[in-house]
C-alpha cells in the first residue's frame, strides 16, 4: 500500500541485530514546526499486524496536520527481517519501538523532543509501557489498548469458553517444544470466528480484521505466543508514565477489555486523557468511528506539541 497524496518514503532502522523496515511520511506543512523542526508521531500495529493494514488512513492525515510519522513493521512481520517470522512476544515488540524512537530522533527536521508515541491493540499497551521507560518521550496515544494480559484472558474464557484457553495452550506448549528442539514454528490464525482456534475468535473480528489487511499480512502466528500473552501487563508501568496518554477506549470492545483500560489510565494520572466511544474493538479502523477517533487525536497531538514547544522557546 502507498500513499500516492502524500509523499512517503521507505527506510529501514537496526534493532537487535535485524532491521525493521518503516515509512516515513512527512508533514506536508509547517504548521507545527518550530526552532528545532517538527513533531513527529512512531506509529506501529496491534497484535499481528503490518503496516500496510490501514495505518496510512492515520498517517496521511497527521501529515497534513503538520505531523511527520514513523510507520514500521516489527521484526519478523511484514517487510522487515528477523527470525522466526510471524512470532508475538510483547518483550521484542516493545525493543522495536525503543528502536523506532531512535530512528526518528536521526530523521531530518525533525525536533527530537517532539516525539510521540502510537498504538493500538496490543500496540497501545506497548507505548504505556514504553513511554514508562523513555522519559523524552512527548506524547503517546493508546487507542483500543490491551493493557492487561490477565484480565484478556478472563474476558476470552467467558466469552469464548475455557476450552479455546485450554487448546490454545496446547498448541502454545507444541510451539514451544519445536523451538527447543530447533524445528519449525508451529503456527495457529491470529484470527478466526467462533469456535474456531485462534488467538482472537471475537464475533465479526475475522470479517473485521481483513477487511483493513494489508498484502504482507499474513493470518498466523507462531503458538508459543499463548504462553507469554498473560505476562504482557503495560498497566503495571502506567504509574511511572510522565507525559501525557490520550486513551480511547471502545465500551463495547470485546479484544482488549475496557475496564482494565480504564484502571491503567487512572493509574498513567493527571495527564492522561481519556475518551470513550460505543464501539467494539475493530470499529475504529474504517467509517465514522475511525474519523472520529482522528479528529480526537490531531487535536491532542497539536495541543500537547504545541504547547511543548512553546514552553521551550
Amino acid at each position: 500500500m502507498t500513499a500516492p497524496s502524500t509523499p512517503t518514503h521507505t527506510i529501514t532502522f537496526p534493532s537487535h541485530g535485524a532491521t525493521c523496515a518503516a515509512w516515513h511520511v512527512p508533514a506536508t506543512t509547517d504548521a507545527l514546526a518550530g526552532p528545532r523542526g517538527r513533531p513527529c508521531v512512531v506509529m506501529a500495529h496491534g497484535f499481528g499486524a503490518t503496516r500496510d493494514s490501514g495505518l496510512l488512513t492515520f498517517a496521511r492525515p497527521f501529515a497534513d496536520a503538520g505531523l511527520d510519522t514513523l510507520v514500521f513493521d516489527y521484526r519478523g512481520f511484514g517487510d522487515s527481517t528477523g527470525t522466526p517470522r510471524q512470532h508475538v512476544t510483547f518483550r521484542r515488540q516493545r525493543e522495536d519501538y525503543h528502536a523506532a524512537l531512535d530512528a526518528a530522533r536521526h530523521l531530518p527536521d525533525v525536533d527530537r523532543d517532539r516525539i510521540a508515541l502510537w498504538g493500538t491493540s496490543y500496540a497501545g499497551g506497548h507505548v504505556v509501557a514504553v513511554a514508562a521507560q523513555d522519559r523524552r518521550v512527548a506524547a503517546a496515544i493508546a487507542l483500543t489498548p490491551a493493557t492487561d494480559g490477565l484480565a484478556s484472558l478472563v474476558q476470552i474464557g467467558r466469552t469464548a469458553g475455557i476450552g479455546l484457553l485450554l487448546r490454545a495452550t496446547g498448541h502454545g506448549l507444541r510451539d514451544a517444544a519445536h523451538a527447543l528442539a530447533g524445528l519449525p514454528p508451529h503456527h495457529i490464525p491470529i484470527v478466526a470466528r467462533p469456535g474456531d482456534t485462534a488467538i482472537i475468535t471475537a464475533p465479526g473480528a475475522l470479517e473485521a480484521y481483513t477487511s483493513t489487511a494489508g498484502p504482507t499480512w499474513r493470518n498466523e502466528v507462531c503458538a508459543r505466543t499463548a504462553l507469554d500473552a498473560a505476562l504482557n501487563r503495560p498497566t503495571t508501568s502506567a504509574s511511572r508514565t510522565t507525559c501525557p496518554i490520550l486513551f480511547q477506549i471502545g465500551t463495547d470492545d470485546r479484544v482488549a477489555p475496557p475496564a482494565a483500560a480504564l484502571r491503567t489510565a487512572r493509574l498513567a494520572g493527571p495527564d492522561a486523557q481519556v475518551h470513550r466511544y460505543p464501539v467494539d474493538h475493530f470499529d475504529v479502523y474504517t467509517g465514522r468511528w475511525q474519523q472520529r477517533v482522528l479528529a480526537d487525536q490531531i487535536e491532542f497531538l497539536s495541543s500537547v506539541l504545541a504547547s511543548r514547544s512553546a514552553r521551550r522557546a
